[in-house]
């Protein structure tokens, strides 16, 4: 065989390879499921389950889902927030040892604070005229999405 063969049939074994470990991952994963907005996709990782159960029970339940509060409202940054998000836990769940409790990333409680001001919009004109306004919601409103009980 000729090197340039060679080099061909590795390429192309390579990134056969990787296409069939992520198709893998991904099916294996219910990644499809990532896709949509039910809320129980959430709980597909057993270390969402308390924080999935803990929303059903939470005041929010009827008028809002995961993705209303954790993913932004524009059509493309959602999209690019949800992939991020994906791959970090993929890659945590897989090489690392996740703790039993999550702890929300500096992003994510931005997006989780401007969600609720664009919610809340109207409630906030009003109440923010008095309130401190360099806290964020969940400061005070903790329980408002999930129960941490």
């Amino acid at each position: 065989m000729t090197k340039k063969l060679t080099l061909w049939l590795v390429c192309v074994g390579t990134i056969t390879f990787v296409i069939s470990l992520a198709g893998f991952v991904f099916l294996y994963g219910n990644g499809a499921s990532y896709l949509s907005n039910n809320p129980a996709a959430c709980a597909n990782c057993h270390i969402m389950q308390s924080t999935f159960e803990s929303w059903r029970k939470s005041q929010h339940r009827h008028v809002a889902t995961c993705n209303d509060c954790h993913v932004p409202h524009h059509a493309v940054l959602k999209w690019v927030v949800k992939g991020i998000n994906g791959m970090h836990h993929s890659y945590a769940f897989t090489f690392q040892n996740p703790p039993a409790v999550l702890k929300a990333a500096f992003v994510s409680k931005k997006v989780v604070q401007s969600t609720c001001e664009s919610c809340h919009k109207g409630l906030l004109e009003h109440t923010m005229l008095s309130a401190d306004k360099s806290r964020d919601c969940i400061q005070c409103h903790q329980d408002v999405g999930h129960q941490h009980h």
